[in-house]
């Protein structure tokens, strides 16, 4: 097993995803009652249901992806290059099924 050291920006970046978490909650829950809503609807209207969902996770993926090019702004590329990743590592970790945009964004 191998253990990763603590980047220099996990601290804030953590900090950030707990705002996020604060700031978004509405957003956060709309998503979990949107696949809820999903879930349970009947095969004439699975379609529309699932749609209304991937609206709110691309909200959701769109506000992290502002949040993480925002402070990245301000850095040197470097620098920038360093938070973005361990940004992308912990939104990963917290919102895997909301943070697969900015992996995605990554690889491009």
């Amino acid at each position: 097993m191998r253990f990763r050291r603590p980047g220099r920006f996990r601290e804030l970046v953590e900090r950030q995803l707990d705002l996020f978490a604060d700031d978004d909650a509405d957003l956060l829950n709309e998503a979990v009652e949107a696949e809820a809503a999903y879930r349970a609807a009947p095969a004439g209207e699975a379609e529309e249901a699932y749609g209304d969902y991937q609206l709110v996770v691309d909200a959701i993926a769109d506000r992290l992806l502002d949040i993480r090019e925002s402070y990245a702004r301000t850095l040197d590329d470097e620098a920038a290059q360093e938070y973005a990743a361990e940004f992308t590592r912990e939104a990963t970790k917290r919102y895997r099924r909301y943070a697969t945009l900015l992996a995605d964004l990554d690889e491009i």
